[in-house]
């Protein structure tokens, strides 16, 4: 854990406009590279480890090679680079201006460029108008810091549904493209709680105090072997080891989602789909901290679903309620918990629209007005609000003024 690390931003740049920057080989869906990738055997020529530029297309001419921040590429390439292969293994950031600034007007910009295979790079007939390079994690951060910013209002009560840390508002956990996962506070702080390895996960749900400690704890499926894995909260925002619940057959479930406490019995439980069969299971989770034997809660039609979120209490009703977006519709429906432990007929409470998010949050009450409400992340990396009305439906949700592109995942 680093806790309150924001100095690994490297050199974050505030205030820039993101619609000019191009992110080149891999692109995060914003602007397209100026010109097609490039194969020849000049490329091949740069040393490994190393971003190479040239002042003439196809990798010759003049040849600036290295691997650290430049804030002048000197008058030999400024504004005159042509073509460039980047073999290192950070994301290489080209500005604009001097000291890794992007200039304003017409003419600002930077762009993004991911690292190269041996012999292909970037060529093009026009200068890239480029002054200073410099080498960061992601593509994001070069002109952004590596976790979005997030805040929200203190809740109504000392601790609650979605509050990893105890502070009385809801958080947030973001994974980076480089599998590192970050903790984002209430109140706008954050730090690694993962370093890596995250993007072996191919499914990460909290919610629910599995551990019987009275934190929320968080769970993950590793990729390659099917195998269900818990991290226990610690109450402050980063978790302890992690330890199996599940070690074998998880690979079988298309969609996983902690639930909270469907059951009764004060212990969280887990819902997932199973992709065969399209049918939703219910597991139920122990006093040892495990997860009992499984139990359906729904039949075939899930298979229509591509997204469940365990979204707390929406109803009010002291049961916790499940979100559940339709694919071929892209509406969003609540099914409500039920006293027996099952679900109740579900409720419409989006029309349409909702297959345009690529991630949807439930972690709390981020208003502060003790109703819980859910975020959702665009396809544009835009941050999207829905304050709950306490009833299980949800107001008109409205952007938050932060930018959550270049992310792999909101949790």
């Amino acid at each position: 854990m680093l806790k309150g690390r924001k100095g690994l931003l490297r050199g974050a740049t505030a205030g820039i406009a993101l619609g000019l920057g191009t992110l080149l080989l891999g692109a995060l869906g914003l602007a397209t590279a100026p010109a097609a990738r490039a194969d020849a055997a000049g490329f091949g020529d740069c040393a490994a480890g190393r971003f190479c530029a040239w002042t003439n297309t196809t990798a010759t001419g003049s040849r600036l090679q290295t691997d650290t921040d430049t804030p002048w590429l000197g008058s030999t390439y400024d504004n005159r680079i042509r073509s460039f292969t980047n073999r290192t293994s950070w994301v290489a950031c080209l500005y604009s201006g001097r000291n890794y600034e992007v200039e304003t007007g017409p003419a600002g910009s930077w762009t993004a460029v991911r690292p190269h295979t041996a012999g292909t790079g970037y060529s093009g007939t026009a200068h890239l108008d480029k002054s200073s390079l410099k080498f960061v994690r992601t593509a994001r951060e070069c002109v952004l810091p590596a976790f979005p910013f997030w805040w929200d209002e203190p809740g109504t009560t000392a601790t609650g549904f979605g509050d990893l840390n105890g502070d009385r508002r809801s958080d947030v956990l973001v994974r980076d493209e480089t599998g590192a996962l970050w903790f984002v506070s209430g109140d706008g702080d954050a730090w690694l709680a993962g370093v890596s390895g995250w993007n072996g996960m191919s499914a990460i749900t909290r919610h629910g105090d599995f551990s019987r400690d009275g934190r929320e704890d968080l769970i993950a499926r590793e990729r390659a072997t099917g195998k269900l894995w818990l991290y226990p909260g610690t109450g402050d925002g980063d978790f302890l080891p992690r330890r199996v619940i599940g070690s074998v057959g998880w690979n079988s479930m298309s969609l996983i989602t902690a639930f909270g406490d469907l059951t009764g019995d004060r212990r969280g439980d887990l819902v997932a789909r199973e992709t065969a069969t399209g049918k939703l299971w219910l597991y139920p989770g122990t006093a040892t901290g495990g997860l009992g034997a499984r139990r359906l809660i729904g039949g075939s039609g899930w298979g229509a679903m591509n997204a469940l979120v365990g979204a707390g209490d929406l109803t009010r009703d002291g049961r916790p309620d499940l979100l559940a977006r339709e694919t071929a519709t892209g509406r969003l429906w609540l099914y409500p918990g039920t006293a027996a432990g099952g679900l109740a007929p579900r409720r419409l409470i989006g029309s349409g629209g909702w297959n345009s998010m690529t991630s949807i949050v439930a972690n709390g009450d981020i208003t502060g007005d003790g109703r819980l409400d859910i975020a959702t992340v665009t396809s544009s990396g835009k941050l999207m609000r829905y304050p709950g009305r306490g009833d299980g439906t949800l107001a008109a949700g409205f952007v938050s003024d932060s930018e959550w592109w270049g992310l792999n995942g909101a949790f």
